[in-house]
Order: structure tokens, then sequence, then C-alpha cells
């Protein structure tokens, strides 16, 4: 498959997909137009930190409201619970200083896709790729509680639709997990004060993940791309 982007030649080899790979070009472009990015720079590391730049400038996410954040709670009350218990599984792929981020995640996302395809492969891929000392008991975990683990972590070990293997990589400072969730174990319902600043950062995530789909199909409607199809829409950036 060829793509390119505005005539530039994509390499998709390296990503999940030939779409990923296509947004990342788009994205590396335009931090060039907004001059935070030199046109022949090709280290993956500055074009990652030019593009994360590029976002912080140019996608605005507004915080949730006080009302929307009780809204969420009184919706989803299951969700917020003391005493919650999990058990679950994970790979990790360890992002360390000097590391490429796009490739170590590229890899995590091939293997969740050999998993969600063979997910009784688990016990030996995380044998075999986890850089956690749980790789040597196929990625086990054991019983975790909250406040056990990283609050990244935590928050989608604890999501009312986590269940088995999960469909999406999780991020934390540790690097690209995979993760599984074999049982969980609800708790007592926390009040509303206990989890406002909690809510307020999962509404706001998801605010951000449309606001960037948005703005990458921007970009998409104001370039030629040629050989993927991308969601596209017609209001242009500000030059």
């Amino acid at each position: 498959m060829t793509v390119t982007v505005n005539g530039i030649a994509v390499d998709v080899g390296q990503w999940p997909s030939a779409e990923v790979a296509t947004v990342r070009e788009l994205l590396r472009q335009r931090a060039v137009v907004a001059g935070l990015l030199a046109a022949d720079a090709n280290d993956d590391g500055v074009i990652g930190a030019a593009i994360e730049r590029l976002l912080v400038d140019e996608v605005s996410v507004p915080s949730p409201a006080e009302a929307e954040c009780r809204r969420y709670y009184e919706n989803h009350l299951k969700e917020f619970q003391s005493g919650d218990l999990v058990y679950a599984r994970h790979i990790l792929f360890q992002v360390t200083p000097g590391v490429s981020v796009p490739e170590i995640r590229a890899r995590a996302e091939r293997a969740l896709a050999e998993l969600l395809a063979q997910p009784d492969r688990f016990a030996e891929m995380a044998t075999e790729l986890s850089n956690c000392p749980s790789g040597k008991q196929g990625g086990n975990l054991g019983q975790i509680g909250r406040g056990d683990t990283v609050p990244e972590f935590e928050q989608t070990l604890f999501r009312l639709d986590a269940h088995g293997i999960l469909r999406q990589l999780v991020k934390t400072r540790h690097g690209f997990h995979i993760v599984a969730v074999d049982q969980s174990i609800p708790g007592k319902t926390l009040p509303f004060e206990a989890v406002r600043d909690r809510i307020a950062e999962r509404l706001r995530s998801e605010v951000e993940a449309q606001a960037l789909r948005q703005y990458v199909s921007i970009l998409a409607g104001g370039a030629k791309i040629v050989g993927v199809e991308l969601a596209r829409a017609d209001t242009p950036l500000v030059q």
C-alpha cells in the first residue's frame, strides 16, 4: 500500500495501521507549519515532542462544570465504591529514556491485536514480552484494591465495563499496558465530594479525545491524502 499526505510518502510499516501512520504525518506537517519543528527533522523523539506541543497549543479542552460532574456521578454510582477489588493481569511495554515512544506503542498495539484474536496466549506473551516482574507469572497481578496502583491504571481497572482483555492499551507513567480484568468485587458507594476530581479528569479525557478527533478531521479536510481514508471536516484552521 502506498500512502501519501500532501505528496509526502508515509512509511506505514512501523505503525499499527495506515490510518495511524497517516494521522502522525498530518500532525508532523502541521507542526512544521506552526514553526514547532524543522521540515527535515527525522528523530522520532523530536517529532513526538513537537506534536505534543502542537496539540497543547491548538486543541482546546475545557474543564467540565460541577453540574456535569454531579450528573455523571449520579448516573454511574456503581463505579464509585470503596473497598472494591479486582483480579487482573497485564503486559507492560515499558517506556524508558531514549526509546522511541511511537515504536513501543506500535509493538504494544500489535501484541494487543494478537491477544484479542487468541486470548489464551496471554500468559505466554506476558512471559515473553512484559517488562514487569509479573511477566514471570503470566502477567498475574493478583488482588488489587483502590490506591494499590498508579491512578491512571486504577481508573481503568475499576471501570464498570472493565472485563476480560481490554480492547485498548492503557497508558501510564510506566509505559503501555495490555490489561485483562478477570474478576471485580464491588464495595460501598463513595460520596460525590470524594470522587469529584476523578470524575472531572475522566470527563476531560473524553472531551480531549473528541477534540483530537475533530482536530485531525480538520487537518485531513485540508490535506491531499492518497491511499487511505480518514474522516474529514471542512472547517479551516487559523493559519
